[in-house]
């Protein structure tokens, strides 16, 4: 049976009419009849890549081009010189060769999908295809050189590939930071419309919220349990309407949560439909702050199995954490030693108090320990403490004031720029504390602790960690637990190299959210 849309929907896009089928959990567009009874067959679109991202992506292909080639040139040159006589291997001239290299590279570059729209700009992703795309080039070189006994110069491959590898990371590198600050301000961005009950609806707005450099604008939702808004997002139908609403709304990408009632086989002829358009399909399981490398899908009669791994809080890799924390620790210590000299002296000489603070805090396990500060409030800070309770602007457990009377003029500078940390490099070196970790509490805040917030006990406390680089002290309680415990559970050297990375732009950047 036919029959005619909302005004609305007329409106927004000129699709006037709609097929209702009870067959289907969902309206079908007439314009669309026929793609989901027969997906196998018919014509349709091919994917493409979205045409917003475009400019961006073809910028991305020259940007990757020109920082080959002069990779591969300056390798050229450092190895060779302008000696003719040098530059051929086996009858075969090393301009040619180098020539090939950069096509191959530029090749193995699209081979390993690093244009893809929906991986640019957010995760690791992008950079392990950059990273697997220069490994297989020179495995590649490797191997051809051995099948077919080519001397090809190890000097001109050792310096090409480490420096050409690098040059591209950091082009990528550069490029997001240019694409992240569009799309903190609504630009470049996916048109997304979710689909699902309402609670699990909210959650979903809320995540994709907590990261906008991910590219997903949330222009509406399908919900069947809620009528108006939900988390600030307008609901444009039912359930039944997400097809319809996606193609009025031209949106890029239909995200369905675990609860939406369209079922298994619903949510594959939602997918059929999709075929013959531009938009994405994506499905949110129920498990949340799981990290990728904890989660391998595995196909079994086309139902794909998510296998999510317990965490590991022993083994190699945590003997490795330790030992390269205690190393990191003494380098930065040696090389912020003439900082560290500046600050104690600075505290030293305003109030003629001590120099360090030591507060017990709450580390693995429960134990105990001396956690190290430079002071940065005045000598009887902590029997002052009980006249401020009822100013506290903290959430949960924690005690926070932004304008502390406390706090010293020298430790207001201090701690707007986290020196007053620099102690804890010592705790470091003691094995009672690492690098990264979850936040060091105080023991009468583990004492107000829920029994899922225990788990961040289950790993060595940190200098730094992800809730000090996303908002710090003006995080909720319950967010700054929520990051601390993706943490524990979702450990990888690759996540403390960009915490560190990231605390230092944090710090240098003296960025809100720290006194």
């Amino acid at each position: 049976m036919t029959v005619i849309a909302g005004t609305a929907a007329r409106e927004a896009s000129g699709t006037s009419m709609r097929t209702v089928d009870a067959s289907y959990p969902f309206v079908i567009p007439d314009s669309l009849q026929g793609m989901v009874d027969r997906p196998s067959g018919g014509r349709r679109t091919p994917h493409r890549a979205r045409r917003y991202l475009a400019p961006y992506l073809s910028t991305l292909k020259v940007l990757d081009l020109v920082l080959i080639t002069v990779a591969v040139l300056v390798a050229y040159v450092t190895r060779f010189g302008l000696d003719e006589s040098m530059q051929r291997v086996s009858g075969i001239g090393y301009g040619y060769i180098a020539f090939t290299l950069v096509l191959v590279w530029v090749l193995a570059l699209h081979v390993q999908r690093a244009y893809d729209g929906r991986t640019v700009g957010h995760g690791v992703q992008e950079y392990r295809q950059v990273f697997a795309a220069s490994t297989w080039v020179f495995a590649a070189v490797a191997i051809v050189g051995f099948a077919f006994r080519l001397e090809i110069a190890r000097g001109f491959v050792i310096l090409a590939f480490p420096l050409g590898t690098l040059m591209l990371l950091a082009g990528r590198w550069g490029a997001r930071r240019w694409l992240v600050a569009r799309r903190k301000s609504g630009q470049l961005s996916d048109r997304v419309i979710l689909v699902g009950d309402a609670n699990h609806v909210a959650g979903l707005v809320t995540a994709l919220r907590r990261s906008p450099d991910a590219g997903y604008n949330v222009l509406g939702a399908c919900v069947d349990d809620a009528e108006g808004t939900v988390q600030g997002v307008p609901v444009l139908g039912p359930e039944s309407d997400v097809l319809l609403q996606a193609l009025d709304h031209h949106v890029d990408v239909v995200a369905v949560s675990s609860s939406a009632g369209l079922g298994t086989t619903g949510l594959r002829q939602l997918g059929w439909a999709l075929e013959s358009t531009d938009i994405d399909l994506v499905v949110a399981p129920g498990i949340m702050d799981v990290a990728g490398p904890r989660v391998l899908t595995r196909p079994v009669q086309g139902l794909p199995l998510i296998h999510v791994e317990a965490p590991r809080f022993v083994g190699p890799e945590r003997v490795l954490k330790n030992v390269m924390d205690r190393l990191m620790a003494l380098a930065v210590t040696l090389v912020l030693l003439p900082v560290m000299l500046a600050v104690a002296l600075a505290v030293k000489l305003e109030d003629r108090g001590p120099v360090l603070f030591r507060q017990e805090r709450i580390g693995q396990d429960g134990r105990s320990f001396s956690m190290f500060k430079f002071r940065s409030m005045v000598m009887d800070a902590e029997d002052r403490l009980a006249e401020l309770r009822d100013s506290n602007e903290g959430a949960g457990p924690m005690f926070k004031m932004q304008r502390d009377p406390r706090v010293t003029r020298v430790g207001a500078f201090i701690r707007r720029y986290s020196l007053d940390e620099l102690p804890q490099l010592l705790n470091v070196l003691r094995g009672e504390m690492s690098l990264v970790g979850p936040r060091p509490p105080l023991p009468r805040e583990v004492a107000e602790y829920a029994r899922d917030t225990h788990r961040r006990l289950l790993v060595r406390p940190g200098m730094t960690g992800l809730w000090q680089i996303s908002g710090r002290s003006d995080l909720s309680w319950e967010e700054a637990v929520r990051l601390d415990l993706y943490y524990v559970e979702n450990w990888s050297p690759l996540l403390d190299g960009m915490i560190m990375w990231r605390t230092a732009r944090v710090v240098l950047g003296s960025e809100s959210g720290a006194y």
